[in-house]
């Protein structure tokens, strides 16, 4: 059977009754509880449920790919919520941070390639990639992905603002060993799984764009 377009995302915001939203907890993150209900698809509205929703802010994430030697910056850091990870709490990841309304995600992205890599980025060679939700059944967080052009050679060490308690370490390697971690479940963190894939459908197409 094949689908409809009318069948695909048929309901939008307007199709959901917030009856009572209340914060629950208010620390560096925050949960809100919601009362609410939505329409079904065999018609009508659902009985009022309650949801909880964890809130935490938007976040961009980068992903810097050097065309020039086939290489991509990772970073290392500790990450607490990986504690019981089977990867450990020592991830590696892509160039990212948390960002508030006022800013603007792409510069969030260079800013923080400079504070975690010491990685000068020019906007003119970033590309956006997507936008998608982290996971949506229980945490508003919207991830705002981008690639970056760079130039990866002498960039090395350890980085990240002392008055936050980051260290980071910064890692270069190349497009291939990347793809063999994370064929080997080194590398287990969403935003940096999707990037690696977008950069192996999409290769040939940003080589050419950067050029």
């Amino acid at each position: 059977m094949s689908i409809t377009k009318d069948a695909l995302l048929r309901f939008n915001l307007t199709d959901v009754e917030v009856i009572k939203k209340s914060r629950k907890y208010q620390g560096f993150f925050a949960l809100d509880e919601y009362q609410l209900r939505h329409k079904m698809y065999a018609g009508g509205y659902s009985k009022v449920l309650t949801r909880e929703v964890f809130e935490r802010g938007d976040a961009v994430a980068l992903l810097p790919y050097d065309p020039i030697t086939d290489c991509i910056v990772l970073i290392e850091q500790f990450r607490p919520g990986a504690l019981r990870s089977k990867t450990g709490p020592w991830q590696l990841e892509l160039i990212a941070g948390m960002f508030s309304e006022n800013e603007v995600a792409l510069d969030v992205a260079i800013r923080e390639a400079k504070e975690e890599a010491n990685l000068d980025v020019e906007p003119e060679k970033v590309i956006k990639v997507m936008d998608y939700l982290s996971s949506s059944g229980g945490m508003s967080e919207c991830i705002h992905l981008y690639c970056a052009g760079v130039d990866s050679e002498h960039i090395s060490g350890v980085h990240g603002l002392e008055t936050e308690g980051e260290d980071i370490l910064v890692h270069v390697v190349t497009r291939q060993d990347a793809e063999k971690l994370l064929a080997e479940g080194k590398i287990a963190n969403a935003a940096t799984i999707i990037a690696l894939q977008w950069l192996a459908l999409n290769l040939d197409k940003l080589k050419a764009s950067w050029k």
